[in-house]
């Protein structure tokens, strides 16, 4: 499968979506927490960046916002993919080289 090189787009970590959501609606993440039922530890650590959001909590902040679960977990894969950085090139010339020699046997 052939990638074709696309600009990046902005790549944020969630939490700074989460952050601007409660400061528009004048939550606290305390409130947050309380509104889908997690532990404000949690919901501190994810607005920090320190915690990924998972799919049960996607779904819950996609029912406290109005949003889809999927709109979280693609914020959170977009921005974890991100992080990773791309792949090592040796990967692919490894695995050339693993077809040549399939293909070949």
């Amino acid at each position: 499968m052939a990638q074709t090189k696309r600009p990046v787009a902005q790549v944020f970590p969630p939490g700074d979506f989460i952050r601007e959501e409660l400061e528009a609606r004048g939550w606290t993440q305390g409130q947050l927490a309380r509104i889908i039922g997690r532990p404000v530890q949690a919901v501190n650590a994810i607005v920090n960046g320190k915690k990924e959001i998972t799919p049960g909590t996607a779904v819950a902040l996609g029912a406290a916002f109005g949003t889809s679960a999927e709109f979280w977990l693609n914020l959170e894969t977009a921005y974890r993919l991100a992080q990773a950085g791309p792949a090592d090139p040796s990967i692919a010339a490894r695995a050339r080289q693993a077809t040549r020699v399939h293909s070949a046997g």
